[in-house]
């Protein structure tokens, strides 16, 4: 079994809309909640990892990324699931001011996922990453997970057919519900 499940936020879970900051454009991918309510009932701890350069771009604040993940959490908790921990990056290459920079926290970079496993006390070896993008793969081979799987919401399709990373995912599902199934088989 695995030491944690960290799933993309955007996309994977909740539908993609660009530098989404407003709780009311908040939507669940269908299946999201039914997906991570499988991992809490096996009590494999659900952590999401999100890229936020929204942040950096001056777009919203850390606050409102705050107020996104509590409403996240409302929205799954109605479907019986909830997510144990959220770590998210405000920063960008291009961003604005402080949050300007290059990081080991912005994912394809594994600092995100070490943050977690340190602070959980996690085997990195015996986990998983779901996400839609190459740079949540990248992130998850980098820490050398058991399992990376790549879901065809949001970004993921796009991302697919233009593959051209030398690593792969473990597998492509088409969604968090079929990824979770498959992680669970």
């Amino acid at each position: 079994m695995f030491d944690a499940i960290f799933l993309d936020r955007d996309g994977v879970v909740n539908k993609e809309t660009n530098y989404l900051s407003d709780p009311d454009q908040l939507v669940l991918v269908p299946g999201s909640a039914e997906a991570v309510r499988l991992f809490n009932e096996l009590n494999i701890p659900v952590v999401v990892v999100t890229n936020q350069a929204g942040v950096a771009r001056g777009l919203y604040k850390e606050a409102q990324v705050e107020v996104l993940h509590q409403a996240l959490s409302a929205l799954l908790a109605k479907g019986g699931a909830h997510v144990d921990r959220y770590y998210y990056c405000p920063h960008h290459p291009e961003g604005e001011g402080e949050y300007r920079k290059v990081c080991e926290c912005r994912k394809p970079q594994p600092g995100l996922l070490r943050l977690a496993a340190k602070e959980m006390n996690l085997d990195l070896s015996r986990c998983a990453l779901v996400g839609d993008k190459a740079s949540d793969i990248g992130a998850a081979v980098a820490c050398d997970l058991a399992q990376a799987v790549l879901v065809l919401t949001g970004h993921g399709t796009k991302e697919w057919d233009a593959w051209s990373e030398a690593f792969r995912p473990s597998y492509v599902a088409s969604d968090l519900l079929e990824a979770s199934k498959w992680l669970l088989r």
